[in-house]
């Protein structure tokens, strides 16, 4: 059993640790082997661009991509983004453009730059809590939305609160139909699901290699540039790289651990997601035993093509979730987005299912990873029914 003070990191939707296999794939870029990837006039600066180059194309492998030139490096999911977003959309003057009211702010904001510049912007709502597909977009709303003007359409495919799946194919086949472009946040997808961009047939889509077991501060952007061709404005100007997409000198050794975090998700996919399920449902089996009346937000567990493996979001009724957390140090979990931690607000994405203010005060994120155990998820349960317990009591 972990230590009564021992940390037990149950956030994984914020960040995960970098699998030590990445850390040591990155190693050598960073001291003997760290000449820029820019600098091919001489012999290492050559190398650099070369690994660059393969590693690109091990990230187009990885995600089916028909050309390596189809993956841009960037920051992380949220230049990718802005870039996706903005970089498409700035070669229309106006027009319509379609979100889900429950992405992320990385998406939620550009989509808000977009608006001040002349677009009209629709926010599609989700299916409401209490039902098994809470969360999900509605196909016949989407259908609805699409208008002759509509020059984008923007949806996650995995919901970094409520794990949320959404149905990217069913939507693709609509925009390809009536010929919008389609963005999709992978952010939470990548390394957790088989992302194969063929088979979703979407045009744009973005990830960051912190979310799989990779370093903070490189993701990419995949940019359709056959059939329907996708051209962007650079959102980042400079020195022309990523073929004039996005100017910077390229982070080799981020680049080298994003690709090394992605071959070992892809990897272990299988494996991982079936024994994070159970870990998740006997978390939730457990609190269901020691909190009879607590909720469960977002998809029902038992639809497990609609909900990501270790996601669980639950309402604690009659306890507020951050005095919780505050009463639980030996646990690492949210109450929502780590890009809103510092926000009084309550979660927009909660608040899109229809629950009110005080039942989203109430809730929890939970994120499990690779390298949680059985032990701390019994442990974990222990804790979080005590503080529950305690705070009814302190209430009255």
């Amino acid at each position: 059993m972990p230590a009564e003070d021992s940390l037990i990191y149950f956030d994984h939707h914020a960040t995960t640790p970098c699998d030590p296999q990445v850390l040591e794939a990155m190693w050598p870029f960073f001291n003997g082997q760290f000449a820029n990837a820019g600098s091919v006039t001489h012999r290492a600066g050559q190398a650099a661009h070369d690994l660059v180059e393969e590693r690109r194309a091990t990230v187009a492998r990885l995600l089916n991509v028909s050309r390596p030139g189809e993956i841009v490096f960037t920051s992380g999911a949220t230049e990718s983004n802005q870039l996706a977003i903005i970089g498409a959309c700035s070669r229309f003057e106006g027009g319509h453009v379609l979100t889900v009211a429950t992405e992320h702010p990385s998406v939620l904001a550009p989509f808000g730059q977009l608006k001040r510049s002349g677009f009209e912007v629709g926010f599609l709502p989700v299916v409401q809590a209490g039902h098994p597909d809470a969360g999900l977009v509605g196909l016949d709303r989407l259908r609805e939305a699409i208008r002759p003007d509509t020059r984008m359409v923007s949806v996650m495919l995995a919901n970094n609160e409520i794990g949320a799946l959404q149905p990217l194919r069913e939507i693709s086949a609509m925009c390809v139909e009536q010929g919008v472009i389609l963005h999709c946040d992978a952010t939470q997808a990548a390394g957790r699901l088989l992302v194969d961009v063929q088979l979703l047939n979407i045009d744009l889509l973005s990830f960051s290699a912190h979310k799989f077991y990779g370093p903070k501060g490189v993701g990419a952007l995949f940019v359709r540039g056959s059939d329907r061709r996708v051209r962007l404005k650079p959102q980042v100007t400079g020195g022309g790289q990523e073929g004039g997409r996005r100017g910077g000198t390229l982070n080799v050794p981020g680049i080298v651990g994003l690709t090394r975090a992605l071959e070992l998700a892809v990897d272990v996919m299988a494996e991982e997601t079936t024994r994070i399920a159970a870990l998740r449902n006997r978390l939730w089996n457990q609190l269901q035993a020691a909190i009879p009346d607590v909720v469960l937000n977002g998809p029902d567990l038992a639809q497990p093509d609609w909900r990501l493996a270790g996601n669980l979001n639950l309402q604690l009724p009659g306890c507020d979730g951050h005095s919780l957390m505050v009463q639980t140090p030996q646990l690492a979990i949210s109450s929502g987005s780590a890009c809103t931690a510092t926000s009084s607000e309550p979660s927009h994405v909660l608040l899109a299912l229809g629950l009110s203010a005080d039942q989203v005060r109430s809730s929890l994120r939970i994120g499990l990873g690779r390298f949680n155990t059985e032990t701390e998820i019994d442990r974990a349960a222990e804790l979080i029914s005590g503080s529950y317990r305690r705070l009814r009591r302190f209430a009255g």
